[in-house]
């Protein structure tokens, strides 16, 4: 585990700012609407809000979370990567001092407004926290273990988690909740989605006459192969080749600026690509 000192005290600050800021959306959007987010936060503040129910305490987030995390990192030391789990570790620890610290703040008390605002914020926090090399914990840990190294769809897996947490919310303190938290789960992940793109996937067609040093950049930038095609124009009738290849959204711009710098007149379709079946490189997390 070999450590960048520029670069990881800049990633550092980053996870620092993204866990005050889930730490203020949580005592802000999430506790003034009483809402339950998705995974080890979702199922930490509904541990808090039963045990201040039928026990009548105060138990800490810091310790809850960590101990729901457990396994989650557990996985992430053992196949993940371990400079990753150790950010992450760093990121769950001051999003939970933050949020023990901080004040509850009350912004308005119109229920829409707190879910899709704090469904915003939260969404933001969790695709710069995904971008800077981290996670916040719990179900992300599984979803990466299951889409990196067991090539499945984590999602169903994800859902049906949450799922019990918000019905358990439910049971335990009106469906209302649960459905106004519903709405929060469903913007933040239009916004990770917008944001964070690393296991999205793009098809790039590209017509050119420079089809090998193409493929040949392709695979230097992305580690991804690539197949040629012999065509023919329609209009001129000139012999031309088509690249086709598979590329990580988040790698699709840099390809396409390779491709325009080794040939001008390449002509380019990009195109979003909801599945693939068979082998895909993921760089692994360090």
């Amino acid at each position: 585990m070999k450590f960048d000192p520029k670069k990881d005290v800049r990633r550092l600050l980053i996870i620092t700012a993204m866990a005050f800021v889930m730490a203020v959306n949580l005592k802000t959007f999430i506790r003034a609407g009483e809402l339950f987010p998705g995974g080890a936060s979702g199922m930490t503040l509904l541990i808090q809000r039963l045990v201040r129910r039928y026990a009548n305490r105060e138990i800490p987030y810091t310790v809850v979370n960590f101990l729901l995390n457990a396994f989650p990192v557990y996985l992430g030391f053992r196949y993940i990567g371990k400079k990753f789990t150790l950010f992450s570790l760093v990121m769950i620890a001051l999003t939970g001092v933050f949020a023990d610290l901080l004040p509850d703040i009350s912004v308005t008390d119109d229920m829409l407004l707190i879910s899709v605002f704090g469904g915003i914020v939260q969404g933001f926090g969790v695709s710069m926290t995904l971008e800077a090399g981290a996670t916040t914990g719990g179900t992300d840990f599984i979803g990466i273990y299951l889409s990196e190294k067991k090539a499945m769809d984590s999602f169903p897996i994800v859902l049906g988690i949450n799922a019990v947490i918000l019905c358990l919310a439910g049971v335990f303190f009106g469906w209302d909740k649960a459905l106004y938290s519903i709405i929060f789960e469903f913007v933040m992940t239009q916004v990770l989605h917008a944001i964070y793109r690393r296991y999205q996937q793009a098809t790039v067609l590209v017509v050119t006459s420079k089809a090998q040093e193409i493929c040949d950049e392709i695979y230097r930038l992305a580690n991804h192969g690539a197949t040629i095609v012999n065509c023919e124009g329609a209009h001129e009738h000139q012999q031309r080749k088509m690249v086709y290849s598979v590329v990580s959204r988040a790698e699709s711009g840099t390809v396409i600026q390779a491709v325009r710098e080794i040939d001008p007149e390449a002509f380019v379709n990009l195109i979003d690509t909801k599945k693939v079946a068979g082998r895909f490189y993921f760089r692994p997390e360090d």
